[in-house]
């Protein structure tokens, strides 16, 4: 294989538009994007012109299938990310699937069985765990000694606000209506295989953890680790905020909220607080490439208050990971955001509702007894 990887794009969207493809047209002594696929032919079309790609398709497995094709951007709807990166991995493709990797553990099995079964490599585009600003707050975290509590929050305005001012997306109104159903459909048939009998009642709030909160829970694990359970978990306005307490084995507890609203801010942060210092990573929207993210240190000693504010660089997240999806194909790095790593985060959704399942009927209960 030469040291430029013949790569393919499955999902031509907002992503890929705005973050993915300038970020590939900048790495062109890594990647050469050989193959592209979208359901919308007029999509299809329109990104090949503009980056100068012959080999178009409106179908994964005809992509999946073009022996030109060395690896693959699975970047399309959440339903047909398994499908995608298992085809990917039994035809000995290397794969890079944006999270969530999946939306059950029926399906994480196929991935991870696919990955071990083939000479593919297989990452899960966590980008906010490749921040060098998150990456040196991990290991600030483990110098801080005991930890007495930890935040993770994620408060955000819609996407659309960051988008619309900084970029310009191509939308056509071509995809077969046959299309949207089956996502539809597959949507919730996974759903289902992960929730059972509370698909119905908490499927937007799954959606929502997979989306935005897989972020935050991915990084919150391996900065503090695996939780031992939810001490409580809230949700409200349709499942669109929700907030946790977790708890862990080695004596604190860290409190998670994340919710979207129509305000024009991006509130994302990890804070760490130990006995006489704090780390805390902040993050801004990644729809406008190279605002950073930041690495606030403080330290407590005798009568000296110290605090550092480090951006270690502006080259964005997106950029870095890549590069280290490169590194793994061309010269066997090791890759920390695999499907097992990802299967992880399918338990922190499952926790998750659970504990707001036991919430709510209980808040049920209540008022249906009656007051004495």
């Amino acid at each position: 294989m030469s040291n430029i990887v013949k790569l393919g794009m499955i999902g031509l969207g907002e992503a890929a538009q705005v973050i993915h493809l300038p970020v590939l047209e900048a790495m062109r002594d890594r990647f050469e994007l050989t193959a592209i696929c979208d359901v919308s032919p007029g999509l299809v079309h329109a990104v090949g012109e503009q980056y100068r790609v012959a080999r178009r398709y409106t179908s994964a497995e005809e992509l999946l299938d073009d022996e030109e094709v060395e690896a693959v951007l699975v970047l399309n709807s959440d339903e047909y990310h398994a499908d995608c990166v298992v085809g990917a991995l039994q035809r000995n493709k290397h794969v890079f699937v944006e999270k969530p990797m999946c939306l059950n553990d029926a399906d994480a099995r196929r991935i991870i069985a696919a990955k071990n079964a083939s000479a593919g490599k297989a990452m899960v585009g966590y980008m906010r765990r490749y921040a060098p600003a998150f990456v040196q707050g991990v290991a600030e975290a483990k110098k801080l000694g005991r930890i007495n509590y930890a935040r993770v929050r994620d408060i955000i305005g819609p996407n659309s606000y960051f988008i619309r001012q900084t970029a310009s997306v191509l939308r056509f109104d071509d995809i077969p209506a046959e299309q949207a159903e089956d996502r539809r459909v597959r949507g919730a048939a996974q759903v289902k295989e992960a929730l059972g009998e509370r698909a119905e009642r908490f499927y937007g709030t799954y959606r929502l953890m997979a989306g935005l909160s897989s972020h935050d829970l991915s990084a919150m694990r391996e900065i503090l680790g695996m939780p031992s359970r939810v001490l409580a978990a809230s949700r409200w306005n349709d499942g669109q905020f929700m907030s946790a307490m977790f708890q862990y084995d080695a004596g604190f507890n860290a409190l998670f909220e994340t919710g979207i609203d129509h305000q024009g801010r991006f509130d994302a942060t990890i804070e760490v607080m130990g006995e006489t210092g704090t780390v805390k990573v902040d993050y801004d929207t990644a729809y406008i490439r190279h605002l950073p993210t930041t690495l606030t240190v403080t330290e407590s000693d005798g009568e000296t208050y110290k605090e550092s504010v480090i951006r270690p660089t502006f080259t964005d997240s997106y950029t870095i990971e890549l590069r280290l999806f490169h590194d793994a194909i061309a010269h066997g790095a090791p890759i920390k955001t695999t499907p097992e790593d990802a299967a992880e985060d399918l338990a922190l959704f499952r926790m998750l509702v659970e504990a707001m399942d036991e919430a709510e009927q209980r808040v049920g209960r209540a008022q249906a007894s009656p007051v004495s």
